[in-house]
């Protein structure tokens, strides 16, 4: 008889340092059946569903609520998800169901709960029959794992890699773990520690220590000992002011809970070995211009962290636009996430001028809109493929992205893609789907830390990070933390 498997999915990043709140407007929710279009497609929920198939599984899928990273989410959009979800857990808990599968962030915060998916793990648990199911699931590496988490699944398995090319495979890795407990019959137990360690986002990149060293030392846990089914290390989200922010490591283990202790004390002293080298910053964005003018042959990818879409931030601030202009720098395209702009040019012929205030209108920290004179270059849905199925963005959204109505616009040998949707730079779709070919620029301006690394690094002659006004700032000191548990590095000695 196959087995029978309920599916969820509960995906947000929230900073909690943003203005405004994020509802249930912001989420794109699937329900019931609709989940089953996501099969094979390039998301973590695609995959898990393309192995469920394979195993000959039957999924009972319930509901899955995802939105891109910002602020903190309304209370009512967690209640809406948990009586959603119950509706139809309960009726097939009712019916018998072998496990259930949770495809998490694990850094969603609302206005009332700073633990979302330890919250969520605790009421799955108070279900009637699902006190002792297996709870397996995959969660990002970007994750403020806590204890209520550990204490409420039996086997969470995180992305290795930042940027996120494997997220996919990770969930079908805890897909195969699940299959594994039926066929012997051992249904793993998580267990979880916290250094007192976080990193920005820009410290936390796969390529490089600590994460580097991090990882190689985790895979290499897991080949030592058959006991240990995943050993997790998360570099956290330091834009969460919760008590358990920051770099921690979780372990699935059928073993002794000795020898899981033990692995994750080393690696907790390893974070602390490597903690200065996480702590990485950026230089200003006038020195970083003086650097690169003249301009040398090749693209100059400048990558903005401040105004980090992928951690939450508007995509709008005008920091390095701003510098991009004052430098009159020749062949040079920056994205600004401005509908207010895009509408202004829904009914002018292409060639037509205007001045108009761009960006600047979504975070208290930038200096607020500039104003230019652009020529209107194209307009367009702003719907593309995204090129790369394994990116980062893939990770978020599957196989396409929708940034909304968008303009392309010209002021002086500056190019301006206007969207209406914030739009991580992780994918060169973005771009090309707008008539721009990236690798044919001198300069262009990404608003990211290390995500957009996979898209371009292979067309990049330098990169150099910028720091601007905005609310993904590197410098961690800058925030004005109350909740996390101190003492911490950086902001402790």
């Amino acid at each position: 008889m196959s087995k029978r498997i309920l599916i969820a999915g509960l995906f947000h990043e929230t900073h909690t340092f943003l203005e405004g709140t994020t509802g249930l407007r912001d989420f794109q929710v699937m329900r019931g059946a609709e989940m089953l279009c996501c099969t094979g497609d390039s998301s973590p929920l695609g995959g898990v569903l393309e192995s469920a198939q394979e195993f000959g599984w039957e999924v009972l899928p319930t509901v899955d609520f995802r939105a891109q990273p910002s602020a903190i989410v309304e209370d009512a959009v967690f209640e809406i998800f948990w009586r959603e979800f119950t509706v139809r857990a309960q009726l097939e808990l009712a019916r018998g169901v072998d496990a259930i599968y949770l495809v998490l962030h694990g850094a969603m915060v609302t206005q009332s709960l700073d633990d979302v998916e330890g919250e969520l793990l605790a009421r799955i648990r108070k279900l009637p029959g699902a006190e002792r199911l297996p709870i397996f699931g995959v969660f990002d590496l970007h994750a403020n794992f806590t204890q209520r988490m550990a204490d409420g699944a039996n086997c969470l398995v995180a992305y290795r890699e930042n940027p996120h090319t494997d997220a996919r495979q990770a969930a079908q890795d805890a897909v195969a773990l699940l299959q594994r407990a039926f066929e012997t019959g051992q249904v793993p137990r998580m267990f979880w520690q916290h250094p007192p360690v976080m990193w920005p986002p820009t410290g936390t990149g796969t390529a490089s220590d600590p994460m580097r060293a991090l990882e190689r030392t985790a895979r290499a846990m897991e080949a030592a000992s058959p006991n240990l089914l995943a050993v997790n290390a998360a570099a956290g989200f330091s834009f969460a002011d919760i008590a358990e922010t920051g770099v921690s490591f979780s372990i699935a283990t059928v073993g002794p809970e000795e020898e899981a202790r033990a692995r994750l004390g080393e690696l907790c002293e390893l974070a602390l070995k490597f903690k200065e080298q996480g702590n990485v910053t950026d230089s200003p964005v006038a020195d970083v211009m003086k650097k690169i003018l003249p301009l040398a042959p090749g693209l100059t990818v400048l990558v903005e962290p401040s105004d980090n879409i992928g951690g939450g931030a508007p995509g709008d601030g005008t920091g390095l636009l701003r510098a991009l202009v004052e430098h009159r720098v020749p062949n040079a395209a920056i994205a600004i996430n401005d509908p207010a702009a895009v509408r202004q040019f829904v009914s002018r012929a292409l060639g037509a001028k205007a001045t108009l205030p761009i960006g600047g209108k979504g975070s208290r920290l930038d200096a607020g809109p500039l104003t230019l004179e652009v020529e209107l270059i194209s307009r367009s849905n702003g719907r593309f493929e995204l090129e790369d199925k394994q990116s980062h963005l893939a990770s978020m959204a599957g196989d396409r992205f929708d940034m909304g109505p968008c303009a392309v616009v010209r002021h002086g040998g500056l190019t301006i893609l206007l969207t209406s949707r914030k739009t991580p730079p992780f994918d060169l779709g973005q771009w090309r789907s707008q008539g721009v070919e990236p690798a044919k620029l001198s300069v262009v301006a990404v608003k990211a830390a290390v995500a957009h690394r996979r898209a371009y690094d292979p067309i990049a002659a330098r990169m150099l990070w910028v720091d601007t006004p905005g609310p993904c700032t590197s410098n961690l000191r800058a925030l004005p933390y109350r909740k996390v548990q101190r003492p911490i590095f950086p902001l402790d000695k």
